[in-house]
């Protein structure tokens, strides 16, 4: 077996993909990936080896993903528009053997220190004038085929860097049976994506719900796949018109912008027959505004990296306001007490799951791992829910102190350590703030050192030097002290 052959049981001459205006077909794609397997095979990648790609949404992305899994190596999506700092972090993280550079990411890998990432070998980009000792991409694309190679159910596909479960970001390990378990619970659902759908592809293929929901289960249905790298409410309305796009996943801030876009004719959806969001809570105003205007449904689910992602869908089931659905078929879920016991129906419990699309674990950290999974095979989630009689989970809180902006997780500690190393800061505190857009946002409490004179656009700029832009701060506030407990643990609720 092998996650890299669902693209096989398709017609040669069926749309696969569209990027950027061009269409592959499934035959296209097949013949592309094997190729590149094929070059990937002369570089010397082979099982287990890491290789990371630093792609936007694009069929590069899809050709060296597949090709890197087909051989049994393991893929690793990095945010292609991180600062240099982040993503030698986490390459040197993972020891990486062979590193894939786009457009987007070009500028950031020049300024990666090569000796701080020693396993990478190889470096492949299409355009190579700033990296000369870069492999060309289309040069790999001229070896001749290779087979898939056939790999055990456990055998690792995919690293995701996640702030996870337990703090820090770490590199969740999810096996090719991981994946494909979560794949054909999710086409356990009465409306689930079928060959004839045309699916609208913006959320961020390094991005667990991308990567699995959006273009392996496309792929593994026979659907047609339309790239788009970058979210504008408009030209994704004439994108939606254009293309004829059945299926409309995306991330809350994409409904709560549509919602919102007084532009938008009342028939802009007209041809849409699913609509899904998650990663996290859909403001129930939005999703008034989208039924009331265009006749959207949207269908909430609930999931994380570690379960792959999908646990709970509302997908071919009866809408219920504030719902996150109902556990997809092959997954298990309890909710539990602090003492670890199921709690009574009605009442409130952490979320815990259990079954094939639950994760290896993350990356070389078994204390991490043991904090998430329990030793008979529970997941921690740190989400609280509640569930009714019918089945529905509803979530009430999540993991403590997690921010969520734009449905990616930021975890206060790594943002506080990245601010902690500015000169001149004595302390940190971050958390999250509500923001019209994104969801939240993130604010940091600074206290200096004495006599250290600095301002806001300085320390965010500092933040954007070493982290994401959506880890960092859009506002920063400079305190004499911050709000302590008795053992000295900083009471973040009380900034809240």
């Amino acid at each position: 077996m092998n996650l890299a052959t669902i693209i096989d049981p398709h017609p040669a001459d069926a749309n696969a993909l569209i990027s950027r205006g061009k269409v592959t077909t499934y035959g296209q794609l097949r013949d592309q990936v094997a190729s590149l397997r094929g070059g990937l095979e002369a570089l010397g990648v082979g099982r287990g080896d890491r290789v990371v790609l630093l792609y936007a949404n694009k069929r590069f992305f899809v050709d060296a993903y597949l090709a890197t899994i087909g051989l049994g190596a393991v893929a690793v999506p990095l945010n292609p528009a991180s600062p240099s700092a982040e993503i030698e972090r986490e390459i040197a993280a993972v020891g990486a053997k062979v590193v894939f550079v786009g457009p987007i990411s070009q500028a950031s890998w020049v300024g990666v220190h090569r000796e701080r990432v020693p396993t990478v070998e190889h470096v492949v980009a299409a355009d190579t004038s700033e990296i000369p000792d870069a492999v060309r991409f289309e040069d790999l694309m001229q070896h001749d085929p290779v087979p898939v190679v056939d790999v055990e159910p456990d055998d690792l596909a995919v690293l995701m860097f996640t702030s996870g479960t337990v703090g820090h970001p770490q590199a969740a390990m999810l096996s090719h049976g991981n994946l494909l378990a979560n794949l054909e619970q999710n086409l356990t659902t009465p409306g689930r994506l079928r060959s004839d759908d045309v699916v609208f592809g913006v959320l961020p293929l390094f991005h667990i719900f991308g990567l699995n929901v959006v273009l392996n289960l496309s792929l593994m249905v026979g659907a047609c796949l339309v790239l788009v790298m970058r979210f504008d409410p408009s030209t994704a309305i004439d994108t939606i018109a254009e293309r004829g796009i059945t299926v409309v996943p995306g991330a809350p801030p994409m409904w709560v912008a549509w919602s919102q876009f007084a532009e938008a004719e009342p028939t802009a959806f007209a041809g849409v027959r699913l609509a899904l969001t998650g990663a996290a809570r859909m403001p129930e105003e939005s999703i008034r505004r989208m039924r009331a205007r265009f006749g959207v449904e949207l269908r909430e689910g609930y999931g994380l990296t570690e379960a792959s992602p999908v646990v709970t869908s509302s997908v071919g089931v009866e809408q219920k306001p504030g719902s996150i659905g109902r556990v997809l078929d092959g997954v298990k879920v309890r909710l539990v007490d602090e003492d670890g016991d199921d709690v009574p129906l009605g009442d409130t419990g952490e979320i815990w799951v259990q079954g094939p699309s639950v994760f290896k674990g993350y990356w070389e950290d078994p204390p991490a791992t043991a904090r998430a999974i329990t030793p008979d095979g529970w997941l921690r989630t740190g989400d609280v829910a509640v569930a009714d009689e019918d089945g529905y989970l509803y979530i009430v809180d999540r993991a403590k102190d997690l921010i969520i902006v734009s449905g990616f997780n930021v975890y206060p500690a790594e943002v506080e350590e990245v601010i902690g190393e500015y000169p001149g800061v004595a302390e940190v505190a971050v958390v999250g703030v509500a923001h019209p857009h994104t969801g939240e946002a993130v604010k940091a409490y600074v206290v200096l050192h004495e006599g250290v004179e600095t301002d806001e656009e300085q320390v965010i700029a500092w933040c954007r030097d070493h982290l994401a832009r959506y880890k960092c701060p859009t506002k920063v506030l400079f305190v004499e002290q911050l709000p302590k407990g008795m053992g000295g643990k900083i009471l973040r609720r009380i900034l809240r």
